[in-house]
């Protein structure tokens, strides 16, 4: 079973903190995902900062979401 993200704090340059349902903490990088369009409008920083959790992953108020295994596995 995948691990659930649980709790999520904004860090900076684009960066999240991520603390999932296993007890593991990681960094996930959105910034490498600015390149799709979705993405993009979260460079204004104030959008960004809106993520919030959602199922097993994060998700923004422009509908950009994040699947919970790229989170998981590309998070350091």
């Amino acid at each position: 079973m995948r691990p659930k993200a649980i709790d999520v704090k904004i860090l900076e340059n684009y960066k999240l903190k991520v603390l999932f349902d296993n007890g593991e903490k990681k960094i996930f990088d959105v910034k490498p995902y600015f390149k799709f369009k979705i993405f993009k409008e979260l460079e204004d920083i104030n959008k960004f900062k809106k993520v919030k959790i959602s199922g097993l992953s994060l998700e923004w108020e422009n509908g950009a979401d994040i699947c919970p295994d790229e989170l998981y596995n590309n998070s350091k």
